[in-house]
């Protein structure tokens, strides 16, 4: 097994390989968020117009639930890859084209069915891609490099979200919007497949199927900065899950504008500025310190702040104010906890791996998110309840971050 693809990277990475993963990670966000920022749930009110939030959230939940385990899989799978064309690579071309064509079955769906397919596809192949590409960071990035590159390439779902959520909306039709989603899904990881230069893994690790399924439990009492990395990560997701699920049909029914889909890209861009913003210039400066925690936590007092704006004051300059205040906390959050995490990875041998069961929480909460905001929405409060539970548990996710001890 060569060492060179295992080895603690000291060499720093130069702009262009960043900004090639940086497109690469773009373009899956963009399969993903177009889709579920409105292709959806367009879909899901064409089909259903009576059960619009059941059937969306029946078909978010259950691609949430393949990516749960799709994630993990992958990650270990690309750790286990001996292509000539390095471990990485063959997963991130495949992904795309396979996400695409999950995007293809969905521009031509008639009926549930059809819909649950093509997004349990794209939800697979797309985690193929973002386990290849999250490792990359760990395998190429210096640690005093990982603030920068890691929170380009961890931010890289907010561009991801505006470009997703444009391709869906400036071309009109859902079908076309998801075609529009396919094309740009496979365009985005070409700069990154001509200039990879992946570290080659000669020799694969033993393959013990016992072994290699105990291998996607990571005791928390081993390795208790992993664990509670990973429940903060999840709290983060359930808070912004629950209250972005339904930000199409919050804005079409509790404030009431005229064009949700428009409303919801000009939101996302608004967010995206911020976030960017941001996240530029607190990555940097969490490299400089050489500290984490207090920007992890700070967001998700903000993160929590812009929810509690969205509970109270469900108008559009308020959705604006609530857009800036969560992209301004989501900013830090993204360019300082995928450093956080890389430094927290039990061993080089399984970062795919690993950062694959780090993924988990981020797809789980998409899981339970429509199994609490439907009832909320429906019975229970309405969008007042389920913003302010939205503030209360990404509270609680920065504050529990403090608990990981080998970080500053």
């Amino acid at each position: 097994m060569t060492t060179e693809s295992l080895a603690e990277p000291t060499m720093r990475v130069r702009p262009g390989w960043t900004v090639a993963v940086v497109l690469a990670n773009v373009g899956v966000f963009a399969a993903w968020f177009g889709p579920i920022q409105v292709l959806l749930a367009k879909q899901s009110e064409a089909l259903a117009p009576d059960n619009k939030e059941f059937v969306f959230g029946l078909v978010t939940g259950i691609g949430a639930a393949v990516s749960v385990v799709a994630a993990p899989i992958w990650g270990a799978v690309s750790d286990r890859t001996t292509s000539r064309f390095g471990r990485r690579m063959p997963w991130t071309l495949g992904g795309a084209l396979g996400a695409a064509a999950g995007l293809l079955v969905l521009s031509g769906a008639q009926g549930v069915a059809l819909m649950l397919v093509g997004w349990c596809l794209v939800q697979l192949f797309g985690n193929a891609v973002l386990a290849a590409q999250t490792a990359t960071v760990p395998d190429r990035v210096p640690v005093e490099q990982r603030g920068v590159v890691g929170g380009w390439v961890a931010v890289a779902q907010v561009p991801g979200a505006l470009v997703g959520t444009a391709l869906a909306t400036v071309f009109g039709g859902i079908a076309v919007g998801y075609i529009a989603c396919a094309i740009f899904v496979v365009l985005s990881v070409l700069p990154y497949v001509a200039r990879a230069q992946d570290a080659r893994l000669v020799v694969a690790p033993a393959f013990v199927l016992r072994d290699f399924l105990r291998g996607f439990w990571i005791s928390p009492r081993r390795y208790p900065d992993f664990g509670w990395a990973w429940l903060t990560r999840f709290l983060f997701n359930v808070g912004n899950s629950i209250g972005l699920l339904y930000l199409f049909y919050y804005l079409q029914d509790e404030v009431g504008v005229p064009d949700a889909g428009t409303s919801v890209l000009v939101l996302t861009a608004i967010y995206s500025v911020c976030t960017l913003v941001t996240a530029i210039a607190f990555g940097a400066w969490s490299d400089r310190l050489g500290r984490r925690k207090i920007f992890v936590v700070a967001s998700g007092l903000v993160m929590a702040v812009a929810a509690v704006v969205l509970a109270f004051w469900p108008t559009w300059p308020g959705a604006v104010l609530g857009a800036i205040v969560l992209g301004i906390g989501f900013g830090v959050y993204l360019s300082v906890d995928f450093a956080l995490i890389t430094e927290v990875l039990p061993n080089a041998v399984d970062r795919a791996k690993d950062l694959g069961v780090i993924n988990i929480a981020n797809s789980l909460p998409q899981v339970i998110a429509p199994v609490i905001a439907a009832p909320i929405v429906k019975h229970l409060g309405g969008y007042p309840v389920l913003y302010l539970l939205s503030a209360v548990i990404t509270a609680l996710a920065g504050v529990l971050v403090g608990k990981v001890r080998s970080v500053k």
